[in-house]
Protein backbone atom coordinates (compact mmCIF):
# COMPACT_ATOMS: atom_id res chain seq x y z
CA UNK A 1 0.00 0.00 0.00
CA UNK A 2 2.74 2.44 0.96
CA UNK A 3 4.61 1.74 -2.29
CA UNK A 4 1.53 3.08 -4.09
CA UNK A 5 1.27 6.27 -2.06
CA UNK A 6 -0.86 5.26 0.92
CA UNK A 7 0.06 6.90 4.23
CA UNK A 8 -0.38 3.88 6.46
CA UNK A 9 1.66 5.20 9.43
CA UNK A 10 -0.34 8.40 9.86
CA UNK A 11 -3.61 6.58 9.27
CA UNK A 12 -2.78 3.94 11.87
CA UNK A 13 -2.30 6.76 14.38
CA UNK A 14 -5.78 7.99 13.47
CA UNK A 15 -6.99 4.46 14.29
CA UNK A 16 -5.14 4.68 17.62
CA UNK A 17 -2.57 2.15 16.43
CA UNK A 18 -5.19 -0.57 16.05
CA UNK A 19 -4.06 -2.30 12.89
CA UNK A 20 -6.90 -4.81 12.97
CA UNK A 21 -9.47 -1.99 12.99
CA UNK A 22 -7.66 -0.21 10.15
CA UNK A 23 -7.62 -3.40 8.07
CA UNK A 24 -11.32 -3.90 8.69
CA UNK A 25 -12.03 -0.43 7.28
CA UNK A 26 -9.64 -0.95 4.36
CA UNK A 27 -11.58 -4.10 3.46
CA UNK A 28 -14.80 -2.08 3.42
CA UNK A 29 -13.24 0.23 0.82
CA UNK A 30 -13.92 -2.53 -1.72
CA UNK A 31 -17.66 -1.98 -1.16
CA UNK A 32 -17.50 1.80 -1.58
CA UNK A 33 -19.74 2.93 -4.45
CA UNK A 34 -18.51 6.51 -4.83
CA UNK A 35 -16.33 5.83 -7.88
CA UNK A 36 -19.13 3.87 -9.54
CA UNK A 37 -21.51 6.76 -8.87
CA UNK A 38 -18.98 9.29 -10.13
CA UNK A 39 -18.60 7.38 -13.39
CA UNK A 40 -22.37 7.18 -13.86
CA UNK A 41 -22.74 10.93 -13.29
CA UNK A 42 -19.82 11.62 -15.61
CA UNK A 43 -21.40 9.56 -18.40
CA UNK A 44 -24.60 11.61 -18.05
CA UNK A 45 -22.75 14.93 -17.96
CA UNK A 46 -24.09 15.49 -14.44
CA UNK A 47 -21.19 17.49 -13.04
CA UNK A 48 -22.95 18.26 -9.77
CA UNK A 49 -23.28 14.51 -9.22
CA UNK A 50 -19.62 14.05 -10.17
CA UNK A 51 -18.69 16.71 -7.62
CA UNK A 52 -20.77 15.07 -4.86
CA UNK A 53 -19.33 11.61 -5.55
CA UNK A 54 -15.77 12.96 -5.74
CA UNK A 55 -16.28 14.85 -2.48
CA UNK A 56 -17.55 11.72 -0.72
CA UNK A 57 -14.71 9.63 -2.15
CA UNK A 58 -12.21 12.26 -1.04
CA UNK A 59 -13.47 11.88 2.53
CA UNK A 60 -13.32 8.09 2.49
CA UNK A 61 -9.86 8.02 0.90
CA UNK A 62 -8.57 10.69 3.26
CA UNK A 63 -9.73 8.77 6.32
CA UNK A 64 -8.03 5.61 5.02
CA UNK A 65 -4.79 7.32 4.03
CA UNK A 66 -5.21 6.47 0.34
CA UNK A 67 -3.49 9.69 -0.69
CA UNK A 68 -3.48 9.25 -4.47
CA UNK A 69 -7.26 8.69 -4.50
CA UNK A 70 -7.73 11.59 -2.07
CA UNK A 71 -5.52 13.96 -4.09
CA UNK A 72 -7.22 13.28 -7.42
CA UNK A 73 -10.69 13.46 -5.86
CA UNK A 74 -9.74 16.83 -4.36
CA UNK A 75 -8.59 18.06 -7.77
CA UNK A 76 -11.92 17.03 -9.29
CA UNK A 77 -13.77 18.88 -6.53
CA UNK A 78 -11.64 21.98 -7.09
CA UNK A 79 -12.23 21.81 -10.84
CA UNK A 80 -16.02 21.58 -10.44
CA UNK A 81 -16.70 23.67 -7.34
CA UNK A 82 -19.15 26.45 -8.09
CA UNK A 83 -19.13 25.92 -11.85
CA UNK A 84 -21.98 25.61 -14.29
CA UNK A 85 -21.78 22.75 -16.81
CA UNK A 86 -20.75 25.17 -19.57
CA UNK A 87 -17.79 26.36 -17.46
CA UNK A 88 -16.31 22.92 -16.82
CA UNK A 89 -12.99 22.06 -18.46
CA UNK A 90 -14.18 18.67 -19.72
CA UNK A 91 -10.77 17.71 -21.07
CA UNK A 92 -9.15 18.18 -17.67
CA UNK A 93 -12.07 16.46 -15.95
CA UNK A 94 -11.73 13.45 -18.26
CA UNK A 95 -8.00 13.29 -17.54
CA UNK A 96 -8.58 13.41 -13.79
CA UNK A 97 -11.37 10.82 -13.99
CA UNK A 98 -8.99 8.42 -15.77
CA UNK A 99 -6.27 9.03 -13.18
CA UNK A 100 -8.77 8.45 -10.40
CA UNK A 101 -9.99 5.18 -11.92
CA UNK A 102 -6.41 3.94 -12.20
CA UNK A 103 -5.44 4.88 -8.63
CA UNK A 104 -8.70 3.52 -7.20
CA UNK A 105 -8.41 0.20 -9.03
CA UNK A 106 -4.77 -0.13 -8.00
CA UNK A 107 -5.79 -0.02 -4.32
CA UNK A 108 -8.77 -2.33 -4.88
CA UNK A 109 -6.40 -4.84 -6.50
CA UNK A 110 -3.89 -4.56 -3.65
CA UNK A 111 -6.62 -5.11 -1.07
CA UNK A 112 -8.04 -8.07 -2.99
CA UNK A 113 -4.69 -9.71 -3.74
CA UNK A 114 -3.52 -9.45 -0.14
CA UNK A 115 -6.88 -10.28 1.45
CA UNK A 116 -6.43 -7.25 3.67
Amino acid sequence: MEENGADVDTTLKRFLGKEELYLRFIKKFQDDKNLENLLEHFAKGDYEGVFESAHSLKGVAGNLGLNPVYDISAQICDLLRGKQASEVDTGKLTELKEQLEEAYRRFINIIGENQL
